[in-house]
This record gives structure tokens, sequence and C-alpha cells, in this order.
């Protein structure tokens, strides 16, 4: 990576570096950037997605049932008519 790019993002970023610093910074970006030019010659995979592992359904079918008694639910509960009373909005 080129000297003047470091300098446009320490100035960005308002850090102030020394020409030591953008040197060595100038190096390492640069040698990270060749390593992820690696990963452009790795081949393709298509086949697959992310996970390796097969994921499938494993949800049950929603099967609507009454395991609790509502006359039980509602008897501590404010309810007029059968119905559950809230706050009176204004």
């Amino acid at each position: 990576m080129d000297r003047e790019t470091i300098e446009r993002v320490a100035r960005a970023a308002h850090i102030k570096l020394t020409d030591d610093e953008l040197e060595r910074y100038s190096r390492d970006l640069g040698e990270i950037l060749t390593y992820f030019e690696l990963l452009d010659e790795a081949p393709g995979c298509d086949d697959y997605g992310v996970n390796p592992v097969e994921v499938a359904d494993i949800l049950r079918d929603d099967e609507p049932s009454i395991r609790i008694d509502p006359d039980e639910l509602l008897r501590d509960m404010n309810t007029y008519e059968g119905y559950v009373r809230g706050p009176r909005l204004s």
C-alpha cells in the first residue's frame, strides 16, 4: 500500500504518525493485502453453502391445542363477561 494512502487514512482518523510509522504501516498493510490476494486463487465452493453440515427443518407441525383450562387462567384476572380487562385509555 502506498504511503499517500496511509497518510490520508491517518489524517481522516486524526492520528499523527511519524515517518517510521508511515513506512512500517505501508509495508505491513501491503503484506496483508498480498495475503488476501491468495484468496482469489482459492477454488470456488458453489456446491455447498457456508455450513458443511446439512441443516434440516426440525420444527414440529403447529397443531393448536388447549393444555390449560381457560377458566383456571381467568380465575385470578380482572374480567368482565369473559374478557380480560386492561387499564382504561384516556
